[in-house]
């Protein structure tokens, strides 16, 4: 089974997130991080049992980016 890993640098760790199990684990490193991640969702399926209905489509994770102005207010 394939799985999206999204890893993100946190204050002291990586954080690592399967979003098709809403599974997450960490580590100071990616690769604990990852390999932390594995092991959580090798647990979830061996308590939950394998997801139905996932890997029939493709699924796209991308970053986009978006204009941001920030307002200030003039009511006082």
């Amino acid at each position: 089974m394939q799985f999206t890993a999204i890893i993100k640098k946190g204050e002291k760790q990586y954080v690592a997130l399967c979003p098709e199990l809403d599974v997450v684990s960490q580590g100071y490193t990616v690769e604990e991080a990852l390999k932390n991640l594995k092991e959580a969702i090798e647990l979830y399926i061996e308590e939950m049992g394998a997801p139905e209905g996932l890997n029939e489509e493709p699924l796209l994770v991308t970053r986009i980016g978006v204009k941001y102005e920030k307002v200030t207010s003039t009511l006082r």
